[in-house]
């Protein structure tokens, strides 16, 4: 059987292996797809030691998304854009990248009735995962992209590659902005737990927040987007499962209904508290 995997650190509590075994069984497909602990010391060679025990294809999450892109002979036209890469697919000898990441937010965000379309995005990170969800805004054609990270430097090279009307707008001066219509938490602040630091004034309440984390990693961010009285809050589970579905559908061929399995991960994760 070949082999798929999830590589990523922290990965113990993804839920990849069972959306792939899901979508799996809609078409009698058995599926060996694990979770492999890897940094970024490690990446490369637990990586090529996958592809020596039978590895045909893989995802990748943080913070290996733009590590990825080095490993690969060769890139999809959307991985080769955004530099972030977070499905891999064995050909022959060699690993090819794509990132699905981008089209599985625009999908979930459909899910939930948000266009992208003529919106004012404010984008907080500047990773692997956020390059993918910036260049799908744009090409979605969102009015205003503004990009904002801690290490400025990030938001700055990110926003040079993608033009306008993308801008970046320091961390701390974000209490100056005017209300934006989406919130997007590209950061991983929230998987250490602690309280997410709200950046944007007290009156500049956003119509929509979206972490692109899931579970108690988005936890922090959607409690203070609560707080901050936005009118809609989502976290990334919806867009886990899309952009599992476009991994799936690179790796055999088929398209999986991904409803059904949106609403099995759902009730799985509430019951995980």
């Amino acid at each position: 059987m070949n082999r798929y995997a999830v590589f990523g650190q922290p990965i113990a509590h993804s839920l990849s292996p069972r959306i792939h075994a899901a979508f799996g069984a809609q078409f009698g497909i058995a599926i060996d797809y694990r979770a492999i602990e890897a940094g970024r010391e490690t990446f490369a060679a637990t990586l090529e030691a996958f592809a020596r025990d039978g590895g045909r294809g893989a995802n990748v999450t943080l913070p290996l998304k733009e590590d990825a892109v080095v490993l690969c002979d060769a890139l999809s036209d959307r991985a080769r854009r955004c530099g972030s890469v977070n499905t891999l697919l064995r050909e022959g000898e060699r690993w090819a990248g794509d990132s699905t990441d981008g089209v599985g937010l625009l999908r979930d965000l459909a899910r939930h009735g948000i266009d992208a379309r003529g919106l004012r995005v404010l984008l907080l990170g500047a990773g692997g995962a956020a390059r993918a969800a910036a260049f799908a805004f744009l090409d979605a054609g969102a009015r205003e992209l503004v990009v904002t990270n801690r290490t400025a430097a990030r938001a700055q090279a990110l926003a040079h590659v993608l033009g306008p009307p993308a801008r970046t707008c320091a961390w701390d001066a974000l209490r100056h902005q005017a209300a934006f219509d989406l919130v997007v938490n590209a950061t991983s602040a929230g998987h250490a737990g602690d309280a997410f630091d709200w950046p944007l004034a007290a009156g500049a309440t956003p119509a929509a927040c979206y972490d692109l984390s899931y579970g108690r990693a988005a936890r922090p961010f959607l409690a203070a987007a609560r707080a901050a009285h936005a009118r809609a809050m989502h976290d990334g589970l919806g867009m886990l499962v899309e952009q599992a579905a476009e991994s799936f559908e690179r790796w055999h061929g088929v398209r999986p209904e991904t409803t059904p399995v949106h609403e099995q991960v759902r009730a799985m994760l509430d019951a995980r508290g």
